[in-house]
């Protein structure tokens, strides 16, 4: 599994109210543990919400219903939106996940405004008829805040079948068990077969960790993350295809030996690039740090993004900041872009592969910048003057630094080679063409620099990029997740059209589309787990609609339901099972600082 991410998504974590009842009688409470197969097919006869918009302006039209579905108040499903009609035909399938303990499956019909939405009418379906029936389905009555149909003769056709967690064979016996497993279905990259996988843990290892012992008589080798991502820059002759939450010219990859010769980033890029290899940065562009006509400022994150900007400027190598972008006509356009981030890190170059190239790509989460180069042995105070001198870091401190201790900086990356790394080059090339997308009638000079890898005959396609045999022990399934919307890619095999947004297993938002395969790995993973999970991670936290307290905040992934309920099924089948979550004291920066109050706070 390779995994790229957004931070801070706003994917669909939002929370779902509605200031009245669906039903007459009391409901109860049973738990809804397995996933949900949901079609909703149409509605019929919508009163009109905007009859009542025309009495003010010239246009004219009728309601653009959508319908959200929602689980103990959050939200796991939305439709597209049918513009101009009161008769929608959506025939829209969702296969979700669910962990709630709930009175209901509610489907909200809305009107869709450019600002804002008003809402016509809900369904509700009982969650103790699921789990007694397995199947519901049927045309029900759309009902308003009085119990009575929205309209006369407005309904709601839909169906619904709940598979409870212990009902589901791909769940029972453990992850990869089956010889014919196909990986994680529902998402938007296969599992690709032939390849390999190098793990690396923190950015230079020093011979101090143990050679372990594998099957077969093999021994897991350490590898040296930076030193191999340096030595792939080097022998690119294609492309190197770089994104970063921050990237950072000055930073030197190696630090040992003869090859630290020569190992300064921006230096080694620049020299591909005049050597003709295609050299593109798409670096996060830190809304707090500009440039503006000589006046500079630094930026609350410190990424270096414009110094790194102004370094490649009368080069070759092309350098495209990208912001954090928001549906049309979003009204938190501006604080989103403040507070989320690009934060997907790769590194993809063309290799050899005998007389032909291929494909190769790094990922995790090691940036090329600032305080990111460490060993497994994190020393604070001895190599400041040495391995560190050029790279002190420690934003935890606001004031003097002097005589402080360096960050240590622990985190793990890869090397993906085979037909996944075809993958995560599509990601690069969805992503850079979303962010040069020529913007009115000017053409940005970023947006025709990808090269066409598939007409480059001296470049293996997908088809042919398998690096390992099936019989090979050295061989790896990999499948490639990520977090990430429609604001953020395009092209590719990204779909335009809403209602293609199945077939590529993306989920719709307003005016968005969404891949979380991410989170459905994770689902799949905590399921499958036979005795232990391992999470390490900057951040835990989820499952906000089941907390005692505070349940509209949003948080409303699964995992820490996922673990609960995986941790209480072993204990009521007397099985051993154990679950360790490492997460840092504090997230980097400030720890009084309200942000960082904030998330400590609703991880507590």
């Amino acid at each position: 599994m390779a995994a790229l991410t957004d931070e801070g998504s706003r994917h669909p974590q939002h929370v779902e109210v509605v200031p009245f009842k669906t039903s007459g009688v009391s409901l109860k409470v049973v738990l809804l543990h397995g996933n949900l197969d949901i079609c909703v097919k149409e509605a019929n006869k919508l009163p009109n919400l905007d009859a009542f918009n025309r009495k003010f302006t010239p246009l004219s039209g009728t309601s653009d219903p959508y319908v959200t579905i929602s689980v103990a108040n959050a939200v796991i499903g939305r439709t597209f939106v049918m513009n101009n009609s009161e008769n929608p035909v959506w025939m829209q399938h969702f296969y979700v996940p669910v962990a709630h303990n709930t009175t209901e499956v509610l489907f909200v019909v809305k009107d869709s405004d450019v600002v804002g939405t008003q809402l016509i009418g809900a369904v509700g379906i009982p969650a103790e008829h699921l789990v007694a029936n397995s199947v519901v389905k049927g045309t029900f009555p759309i009902l308003n805040a009085s119990g009575q149909p929205c309209k006369p003769g407005a309904m709601l056709t839909l169906s619904i079948k709940y598979t409870p967690v212990d009902k589901m064979v791909i769940y029972r016996d453990g992850v990869g068990s089956d010889p014919e497993f196909k990986g994680v279905p529902g998402t938007y990259f296969p599992l690709r077969r032939g390849g390999k996988v190098t793990l690396y843990q923190d950015a230079h290892v020093d011979g101090s960790l143990p050679n372990l012992k594998l099957d077969r008589g093999l021994r897991f080798i350490q590898e040296d993350c930076w030193r191999d991502i340096c030595d792939a820059i080097r022998q690119a002759r294609r492309l190197i295809y770089i994104t970063g939450w921050s990237i950072f010219h000055k930073v030197q990859l190696v630090r040992y030996g003869a090859k630290a010769r020569d190992s300064i980033l921006g230096d080694l890029l620049k020299s591909k690039s005049d050597e003709g290899v295609r050299v593109l940065l798409l670096v996060w562009d830190d809304p707090t740090s500009k440039s503006y006509f000589g006046y500079k400022t630094e930026g609350v994150m410190q990424t270096h993004d414009e110094e790194t900007r102004a370094f490649f400027k009368n080069s070759s190598v092309q350098v495209l900041l990208c912001p954090r972008s928001i549906a049309k006509g979003s009204w938190v356009k501006k604080d989103a872009e403040t507070i989320y981030s690009h934060h997907q890190k790769t590194v993809i170059v063309d290799a050899d592969a005998g007389i032909k190239r291929r494909i190769m790509a790094f990922v995790g989460g090691l940036d090329l910048c600032v305080g990111r180069y460490d060993t497994p042995e994190h020393s604070l105070f001895s190599t400041l003057h040495t391995l560190h001198k050029d790279d002190y870091h420690n934003p935890n401190y606001t004031g003097t630094t002097t005589g402080c201790p360096r960050e240590p900086w622990h985190d793990l990356h890869c090397r993906i080679e085979g037909p996944a790394a075809y993958d995560v080059l599509q990601n690069f090339e969805e992503r850079w063409l979303r962010a040069s997308k020529p913007r009115g009638l000017s053409m940005t000079k970023f947006f025709d620099v990808l090269l066409k890898v598939d007409k480059i005959p001296d470049i293996l396609g997908v088809t042919d990029a398998r690096y390992t045999s099936e019989k090979d022990p050295e061989g790896w399934h990999i499948q490639v997740f990520r977090s990430i919307d429609s604001n953020s890619v395009k092209g590719i095999g990204f779909p335009k059209d809403p209602k293609d947004a199945k077939n590529k297993n993306l989920i719709c938002g307003k005016n968005v589309l969404i891949d979380m395969s991410i989170h459905t790995a994770y689902v799949k993973a905590i399921r499958t787990a036979q005795h232990f999970i391992y999470i390490e991670n900057q951040y835990f936290l989820g499952s906000s609609y089941n907390w005692a307290n505070n349940k509209s905040l949003g948080a409303n992934n699964l995992i820490p339901m996922e673990i609960a309920l995986k941790i209480a099924n072993k204990i009521r089948a007397n099985e051993r099972f154990a679950v360790y979550i490492v997460i840092p004291m504090w997230p980097e920066g400030n720890p009084t600082n309200s942000s960082t109050q904030r998330i400590l706070f609703w991880q507590g």
